[in-house]
């Protein structure tokens, strides 16, 4: 299989340091990697975060490729398991709609997207596919 996991989920933002700190508050955790760039400012930190571990990395804006401004493009949707409460909290903290919140046929599929302070989008989502691989790797 030529795809075999996500890895990391890169996203961008002006100030390093606000991103980081508003994510660190959104995600209850603490960036455990930060590089600086040139100019001594944060250029790029990292999160590890979920149940494997997969990592958000914030990258300084001037680094982007041409044309990767502004919200857009494809969105990832990360599991949650309260999805009413994540929005409300991430619109609480300064986050915008996006996508309200949208149930997806009658299997319990439900996404909602926000735009973050920082121009980036961040999907959620209520997955039960992604409960049921869960649970089938743990041990009984």
């Amino acid at each position: 299989m030529s795809l075999r996991g996500f890895a990391t989920l890169n996203i961008w933002a002006d100030d390093v340091a606000a991103a980081t700190a508003w994510y660190a508050e959104f995600l209850g955790t603490q960036a455990y990697f930060l590089r600086a760039g040139p100019d001594g400012r944060p250029a790029y930190t990292e999160f590890r975060i979920g149940d494997y571990q997969a990592e958000l990395g914030i990258i300084d804006r001037r680094y982007a490729p041409p044309g990767a401004t502004g919200p857009g493009g494809a969105v990832v949707h990360w599991h949650v398991d309260d999805l009413n409460a994540t929005v409300a909290r991430l619109l609480a903290m300064g986050a915008t709609e996006y996508q309200p919140i949208t149930p997806h046929g009658d299997e319990g599929f439900i996404t909602a997207a926000v735009v973050d302070p920082f121009g980036n989008v961040l999907g959620v989502m209520n997955n039960p596919h992604y409960l049921d691989v869960l649970s089938s790797l743990k041990p009984a």
